[in-house]
């Protein structure tokens, strides 16, 4: 008997997508502490403008991910926008350690999520989009939502 996962999804970075590639997506454990939890159940978690960077000891870091302070955490409250550790197998940081080194790669998380009781992140090596692939991609979801229209027409 297959065991699922049960995910919640706590928070997301719906922008990343329509500002970089995706090219890859990596799940990375997070180190937190004290109320942070507490806050990212109660959906107080904003990932825009976030991004992850690994420094000269090999060690993945989150930056600007913002946790509001948990109401009744009173003086055991944590700083917002405190730089978070992630936690990611040697092989994989060793993987994007080389990617990022490519001209153009950055990390990016997409999404903050529950796993079997655990906060993970969803970890994306991206590129950055031009405008002129901002605007294909609208015009395309549009030739998409017409298309889907007529047919729902037709079969009425």
């Amino acid at each position: 008997m297959a065991t699922e996962k049960a995910i919640k999804v706590l928070a997301e970075n719906r922008k990343a997508r329509h500002d970089y590639h995706v090219h890859e997506t990596f799940e990375a454990g997070i180190a937190l502490v004290g109320t942070e939890v507490k806050s990212l159940r109660a959906g107080k978690a904003n990932l825009k403008d976030s991004y992850a960077q690994i420094d000269k000891n090999a060690e993945v870091y989150l930056y600007n991910l913002h946790i509001s302070p948990y109401d009744p955490g009173n003086r055991f409250n944590h700083d917002p926008l405190r730089v978070r550790k992630l936690l990611l197998h040697r092989a994989e940081i060793n993987k994007l350690l080389g990617k990022v080194r490519e001209k153009g790669y950055t990390l990016v998380p997409l999404k903050l999520y529950l796993s079997r009781g655990k906060v993970k992140v969803d970890l994306a090596l991206v590129t950055g989009k031009k405008d002129y692939d901002k605007r294909d991609d609208m015009a395309a979801r549009d030739a998409k939502r017409e298309i889907d229209r007529a047919m729902k027409e037709r079969n009425r």
